[in-house]
């Protein structure tokens, strides 16, 4: 008995010990797969080239193995859904109407707000890389390769697109605002002298 009661706690030890092997590594590749992602982030060109390839090479195997279109569907809504949280606020303009007042700039009278995306630049490209790369290992699965007839199914996402881009752009005339950095009022050199020679005579 005292054999058996040994030789059990010796094997619960074991599996202590390679669960916290296994979680010590995890957590060390974790780290190290955080790190590349924060290096790679000033270089936004490089990352949606890389990003391009990726989609490139997905869009190939599918059409070489005349298949998938499901996958392409589902993969297709969800770039949608995230090209639409690009494009908008972090904060409904809507929403802040009703509370605080506009909360964007109308006027050049008006206070500069930068614009903040829902959806950070970063996140966008790092998502739809990612569904990109989870779309592609999905068809070597035939259990994904669903028969449908797949002009339908590029019916359907183009009328979904063309909906949601003029909701959204309505939305951007509405509220007069614009989610990129083209045309925006800067502020330069003189404007930020200015104000520290200001703010040098309010303190003397």
């Amino acid at each position: 008995m005292e054999s058996v009661a040994a030789g059990v706690g010796h094997g619960a030890a074991e599996d202590v010990s390679s669960t916290t092997l296994f979680a010590r590594w995890s957590h060390a590749a974790s780290c190290r797969y955080q790190h590349l992602l924060d290096r790679c982030s000033p270089y936004i060109f490089y990352r949606w080239i890389a990003c391009f390839f990726i989609a490139s090479i997905y869009v190939l195997r599918v059409y070489l193995i005349e298949g998938f279109y499901i996958v392409s569907y589902g993969l297709g809504i969800y770039i949608l859904n995230l090209l639409i949280g690009f494009l908008s606020p972090q904060v409904d303009p809507e929403i802040l109407d009703l509370h605080d007042g506009p909360a964007l700039p109308v006027r050049e009278s008006d206070e500069f707000r930068p614009f903040v995306r829902r959806l950070p630049e970063f996140k966008f490209w790092y998502s739809i890389t990612k569904a990109f790369c989870i779309a592609f290992l999905m068809t070597f699965f035939s259990a994904f390769d669903v028969p449908v007839f797949w002009p339908i199914l590029l019916f359907y996402w183009v009328v979904l697109f063309t909906l949601t881009m003029r909701r959204q752009i309505s939305h951007m005339i509405k509220y007069k605002y614009v989610p990129f950095s083209f045309g925006k009022q800067r502020y330069d050199g003189k404007g930020a002298s200015s104000s520290s020679e200001t703010s040098n005579l309010l303190k003397d």
